[in-house]
This record gives C-alpha cells, sequence and structure tokens, in this order.
C-alpha cells in the first residue's frame, strides 16, 4: 500500500494526464481502507466539479422543505384530516412553480421517482399506447441510458427502433429525422441537452417537424431545466422528464 500511495502522489505532482489515468488505475485497485487512508494523507476533499451527474443541495431547498419532515408531515392523498389537506396543499403549489418554468399546464406535471422513471414512461407508455398500430419509435445513438434501454427493451417485444447518429457537432441532422418518420412511427424521443458532451439539439425544430408528422415529441431534459428557456407549447414538446438534483434540489423528487 505505501508503494502505491508513493506512487499516486508522485504522478499528482507531475502533472502529467496520462500518469494521472495511471494513478486513478492504481487508486481503483486498492481496498477500501487503503483508498481511505490515501484520502486521509491527501488532508481534505478534491474540488467537486461534477454537477452534471448530481448537484449539492441548495440551503434554501432544505429549509423549504424541513416543515414537512418535521411539522407538516400528512400524506397528500388523505383527504379527511388537515395534514393531509397541507401535504396536498404544498405538492400542488410545487406543480405550479414546476409547470411555470416549462411553460406547462400544473396538471400536466407528474412526480415521479426518478427521471430514468420519467424516460421509460414516456418512451414505453407511448409505444404501448399505440400496441401493433404504430411500431416504430425514433431516438439517437447518444441518448441518455437508460432511453436506449427502454428502446432496447421495446424491440424485444417487436418494436422497431430508429437509432439516428449525430453529425460530428454532436447535433442530430433534420433531413434525417425528416426521412426517418414514417406512418407507423409512434414518438421521436431526443434528449434536449447532452449529458456527457453538452451540446444542445435543436428541439423546437423538432417538435415543429413532429407536430407536422402527427408524431409524439419526448425529450429528456435533465440537464435542460434551468439552464436553458424551456417551453413545451412553444416547442411543441408533448413529453418532457426533468429531474430535481440537477438544479440544486434534493434526489428522489422528478417529474
Amino acid at each position: 500500500m505505501y508503494q502505491s500511495l508513493v506512487k499516486i502522489k508522485s504522478v499528482i505532482v507531475s502533472q502529467s494526464s496520462r500518469k494521472h489515468i495511471a494513478s486513478l488505475n492504481i487508486f481503483r485497485k486498492l481496498s477500501s481502507d487503503e483508498q481511505y487512508k490515501i484520502k486521509e494523507e491527501f488532508h481534505g476533499r478534491p474540488l467537486y466539479l461534477d454537477v452534471q451527474a448530481t448537484t449539492p443541495l441548495d440551503p434554501r431547498v432544505l429549509d423549504a422543505m424541513m416543515p414537512y419532515f418535521t411539522h407538516y408531515y400528512g400524506n397528500p392523498h388523505s383527504r379527511t384530516h388537515a395534514y393531509g389537506w397541507e401535504a396536498e396543499a404544498a405538492m400542488e403549489k410545487a406543480r405550479e412553480y414546476i409547470a411555470d418554468i416549462i411553460g406547462a399546464n400544473p396538471k400536466e406535471i407528474i412526480f415521479t421517482s426518478g427521471a430514468t422513471e420519467s424516460n421509460n414512461i414516456a418512451v414505453k407508455g407511448v409505444a404501448r399506447f399505440y400496441g401493433a398500430k404504430k411500431k416504430h419509435i425514433i431516438t439517437t445513438q447518444t441518448e441518455h441510458k437508460c432511453v436506449l434501454d427502454s428502446c432496447r427493451a421495446l424491440e424485444a417485444e417487436g418494436f422497431t427502433i430508429t437509432y439516428l447518429p449525430v453529425q460530428q457537432n454532436g447535433i442530430i441532422s433534420m433531413e434525417d429525422l425528416d426521412r426517418a418518420i414514417t406512418p407507423e412511427t409512434s414518438l421521436v424521443s431526443i434528449m434536449t441537452v447532452n449529458n456527457e458532451i453538452g451540446v444542445k439539439q435543436p428541439v423546437a425544430e423538432i417538435g415543429a417537424l413532429c407536430k407536422q408528422k402527427k408524431v409524439f415529441f419526448h425529450t429528456d431534459a435533465a440537464q435542460a431545466v434551468g439552464k436553458v428557456p424551456l417551453d413545451v407549447n412553444e416547442m411543441n414538446i408533448d413529453l418532457m422528464s426533468i429531474s430535481g438534483h440537477k438544479i440544486y434540489g434534493p434526489k428522489g423528487w422528478y417529474a
């Protein structure tokens, strides 16, 4: 373990990218106890830059949430007492806030346990709504894994999936999308902002084309809400998935 620590320290000081990667590989092979001891040697924690994966909870959000853990803790579906009414009122107010951000009607907001669940509901929900009537779905090769997994699951059920490539700039070709849509197409699912390379797809153009072709349009906007302007009506977005913990909210709260 001591030799591993010496190697890792020397690599970090050297500022070499190749050697830094080598040090990470050494670190990953160590036991959890050895990793902890090495972390102690460096005094403190590293600077957190992985905010595309998750964000810390904003203290203001925590302050707003705390009363509902300690005082207003009723079940929002309990209709016969004040505790339930208070919780339901808070939940409906939350719907209004979210709807205002994306230009939706509060009644259109559905809370889920995660963006993965939201994406699954959207992709599989539209597919199963049409069933055998329309068995073709279009997505991209660079979608989030949960969308791609949903599409593969549907392929196993007999659906046809078109995985559009992206251009060198990471953006889809609208011509390719137009050609891919057929009378059998029920859904186009293309994320707003990519979670790995950060490119923003032309969702307004995609939405307009889908509306023209009478095809549902779903977008995974987990990396977009709160960062770029969004309006589901102006952009002709039928289904949108969003994530609370990407914008300094709590984990487990999505829509």
